[in-house]
């Protein structure tokens, strides 16, 4: 079955920078699009930034400029470079892969989406 692992959080003072990795694991043929979404305690789930297999992004304004998302498909790995973080980006991120062609009880499978355990961002002010 493929998983998403996520690493790279941690703790990361005001204006300071973080780089996060998602690795896919598993039997994969491809993935559409990968992305990160973020969750702030008490708030709803949002979308960070997405790429797609032929590398086109889509970024959430409140990243542009700050965020670079990235992605490794030999290795199906996604990455986000953080930079200038502020207090707000407080928030568990989370992996995302859709649309993921894989081998799945014996034949070509194609999963909507897969999710991460995410990963702890702490940007203190």
């Amino acid at each position: 079955q493929v998983q998403l692992v996520e690493s790279g959080g941690g703790l990361v003072q005001s204006g300071g920078s973080v780089r996060l990795s998602c690795l896919a694991s598993g039997i994969i043929f491809g993935i559409n699009t990968m992305g990160w979404y973020r969750q702030a305690p008490g708030k709803q789930r949002e979308l960070v930034a997405t790429i797609t297999s032929g590398g086109r992004t889509n970024y959430a304004d409140f990243v542009k400029g700050r965020f670079t998302i990235s992605r490794d498909n030999a290795k199906n790995t996604v990455y986000l470079q953080m930079n200038s973080l502020k207090p707000e980006d407080t928030a568990v991120y989370i992996c995302n892969a859709h649309r993921v062609s894989q081998y799945y009880r014996g034949a070509i499978y194609s999963e909507r989406d897969r999710w991460g355990q995410g990963t702890q961002v702490t940007v203190s002010s």
